[in-house]
């Protein structure tokens, strides 16, 4: 997703969104763990996400 498109949503599709990273980046570590996971750069990708979205949470809330 894009940021302004983050930024336009209101925090509880922000946290919905974010609990649905979490979960992707959790399956993404076991996969590598057990190797897996072929593309490493998911890993990067879901993590500079979710703390995309964490970052305007906090905007949001202050």
């Amino acid at each position: 997703m894009d940021v302004k498109e983050l930024r336009e949503q209101d925090e509880i599709k922000l946290n919905e969104e974010l609990i649905t990273l979490l979960k992707e980046h959790f399956e993404l570590r076991m996969q590598k763990s057990t190797s897996q996971l072929s593309d490493l750069s998911k890993l990067k990708k879901t993590k500079k996400s979710i703390a995309q979205i964490k970052t305007i949470i906090k905007e949001k809330q202050s």
